[in-house]
C-alpha cells in the first residue's frame, strides 16, 4: 500500500470516527477479540424438524396467489436450498381445493432438501374436520412436496379481521385432531405470541416445533385493524398490545422445561417475532435451553422482491454476522 493510499485512509478514518461515534453499546453481550482469529469455518450444522439445517435461521411464512408473491417466494425457497434455511410458506388456504395459485406454492425444486412446511389457519382446519374433508390436509402436502403442515394460531386476527372466520372449538383440540392425521406439525401464532399456560399445552404435544411468532414484529391484529371502520378501530385499539415478546416467550419455555421435564415432548423451537437480524437471533438462541432456531419474515421480503442476487448477498451477510457472533460473543448472564 503507498503512502498516498494509506494517508487516504487515515484521513478517512478520522472523517468517520465522527460519523460512527455510537451512545451506547449492546448490552446484551460481552465482545472478546483476544482468543481467536477471523471465522473461516462454516456455521454448525442444525438438526431441525428432522432434517440438518446449515444456519439456525427460519424464514417465516410469507404469501401466495400475487404475481408479486411468485418471485418472493421462489427466491426465498432458492436462498433455502443454497444457504440450508428452512422456511414455512403462506396460508395455503387458496389452494385447498383450487391449484390456479398452486405453482406460487411448489417450490421444493428450489428449497432442495430444506425444512419447507404447509400452511393453514386454525379456523380452515376447524372447517375442514366439520365438513369431514380433512383428507385435503394430507393432499395439501403431497402436492405442495412439503414436509408437514404450520397451523397458525390467529384469534384475535380472525376477531378483527373485516372478513374474518368465527372460531368456535378450542384450537389445542383441533391441533390434536390435526397431530392424529400422522403428519408433523408446527404450532405459531402470528404476532402475538403464547402466553405461559398455551405454551405449557403445546410442550406436551408431540409437535415437530412450536414457533413463537411473538409480539414485536409484523402485527397481523395490528393490520387488520387498520382495514376496519372507523369506530372498530378506537374501541379495539389496545388489542394490538396483547401478547408476549420472543425474549419473554425464551424465559416462559426454559421455566416450563424444568418444570414439565419428562412431561414435556422437548419439541424444536422457532423464535420469532421481532427478531431484526443475526444479532437477535444469535442472543435468543443462545438463552434457550431448547433446540432452537429464529425466525424472520419482513427482513427477508424486503430483499426477496426483486433479483435473486440481492437476496443472495443479505442471507451471506446475515450467516456471517452469526459466524462474527460467534466468534467474539459472549451472552451475558
Amino acid at each position: 500500500m503507498g503512502q498516498q493510499q494509506t494517508s487516504d485512509r487515515k484521513k478517512d478514518h478520522i472523517d468517520l470516527a465522527f460519523k460512527s461515534a455510537l451512545s451506547n453499546q449492546d448490552s446484551r453481550f460481552y465482545y472478546e477479540p483476544l482468543f481467536s482469529g477471523h471465522p473461516s469455518e462454516e456455521l454448525t450444522p442444525v438438526p431441525f424438524v428432522g432434517k440438518t439445517m446449515q444456519a439456525p435461521i427460519w424464514i417465516s411464512s410469507m404469501t401466495g396467489g400475487t404475481k408479486e408473491a411468485s418471485i418472493i417466494n421462489k427466491n426465498l425457497a432458492k436462498a433455502c436450498g443454497q444457504f440450508g434455511l428452512g422456511m414455512g410458506l403462506g396460508s395455503c388456504r387458496i389452494i385447498i381445493d383450487d391449484n390456479e395459485y398452486l405453482s406460487d406454492f411448489q417450490l421444493r425444486k428450489f428449497a432442495l432438501d430444506a425444512p419447507l412446511y404447509a400452511n393453514l389457519g386454525i379456523a380452515q382446519l376447524e372447517t375442514l374436520f366439520k365438513e369431514q374433508k380433512e383428507y385435503l390436509i394430507a393432499e395439501l402436502i403431497k402436492k405442495t412436496e412439503t414436509d408437514g403442515l404450520i397451523i397458525h394460531v390467529n384469534p384475535l386476527q380472525e376477531w378483527l379481521q373485516p372478513e374474518g372466520d368465527i372460531i368456535n372449538f378450542s384450537p389445542i383440540d383441533t391441533i390434536k385432531k390435526t397431530i392424529d392425521l400422522n403428519i408433523k406439525v408446527i404450532v405459531k401464532e402470528v404476532g402475538q405470541g403464547f402466553g405461559p399456560e398455551s405454551l405449557r399445552a403445546l410442550m406436551k404435544l408431540p409437535l415437530a416445533a412450536i414457533d413463537f411468532g411473538a409480539h414485536g414484529g409484523t402485527n397481523f391484529s395490528k393490520l387488520e385493524m387498520h382495514r376496519s371502520q372507523p369506530i372498530k378501530q378506537d374501541a379495539f385499539d389496545k388489542i394490538a398490545s396483547w401478547g408476549h415478546s420472543a425474549a419473554e416467550m425464551v424465559g416462559f419455555h426454559n421455566c416450563l422445561l424444568e418444570e414439565l421435564q419428562q412431561e414435556s415432548n422437548h419439541n424444536d423451537i422457532i423464535i420469532s417475532g421481532g427478531v431484526q437480524d443475526f444479532m437477535d437471533g444469535f442472543f435468543l438462541i443462545n438463552k434457550s435451553q431448547a433446540n432452537a432456531v429464529y425466525g424472520q419474515a419482513s427482513a427477508f421480503l424486503k430483499y426477496a422482491r426483486g433479483d435473486y442476487e440481492v437476496l443472495e448477498d443479505y442471507t451471506k451477510l446475515q450467516i456471517n454476522g452469526l459466524k462474527l457472533a460467534n466468534t467474539y460473543l459472549k451472552i451475558r448472564p
